[in-house]
């Protein structure tokens, strides 16, 4: 090789690098900028994960008052049916009934409300793990096993989202059989 063709070799070898640290420099900006963004909401969303108490009692409240409301119009229907009728026999078994009734619901609908609280404040603590896994290139795994959580948990929700359809063609016991169903 002579000696021009080694400095030309050696001049766009360094163009070349300049170029790449230029845009090294550019995504490094860009990262920084992306990172100082993102960073601080996931790390909200991870010290306090779930809804508010306010949110929480406002969910609760309309849960509860529409529980009510069905009730209510349970307790009218037996005062109309004894009022109807001009015979009150029942009535108060029938009140008695409605208010175990009512008792059990309104304890099944607190105890879904809750467990849905506990639901999504687990799911926003997975998420802001995932999230910072991602910006620090770190296992989420092993930040779920830092603060308890246990590794199964982690990309539930992913996992759950992916479509999983498979195509089945075979022989069934009518002859020849195809069709899609879901992958449980």
């Amino acid at each position: 090789m002579g000696r021009g063709s080694e400095s030309q070799t050696v001049a766009a070898t360094n163009a070349q690098l300049a170029t790449q640290n230029a845009m090294n420099s550019q995504l490094n900006t860009q990262n920084q900028s992306l990172y100082s963004q993102l960073l601080p909401g996931y790390q909200n969303l991870l010290n306090s994960p779930g809804y508010t108490p306010a949110q929480q009692a406002a969910i609760t409240g309309q849960a509860m008052g529409a529980l009510g409301s069905t009730f209510g119009s349970l307790m009218s229907n037996a005062a109309n049916r004894a009022a109807r009728t001009n015979n009150d026999a029942g009535y108060n078994s029938a009140l008695d009934a409605i208010a175990r009734q009512y008792g059990s619901s309104g304890a099944s609908v607190a105890q879904q409300a809750q467990i849905a609280f506990a639901n999504k404040q687990q799911s926003d603590q997975l998420a802001a793990l995932q999230g910072l896994a991602g910006l620090y290139g770190t296992n989420s795994n092993l930040l779920g096993r830092a603060i308890g959580i246990p590794s199964d948990l982690l990309g539930v929700q992913q996992r759950a989202a992916a479509p999983s359809t498979s195509f089945n063609l075979g022989i069934g016991p009518n002859g020849l059989s195809g069709g899609i169903g879901g992958a449980i």
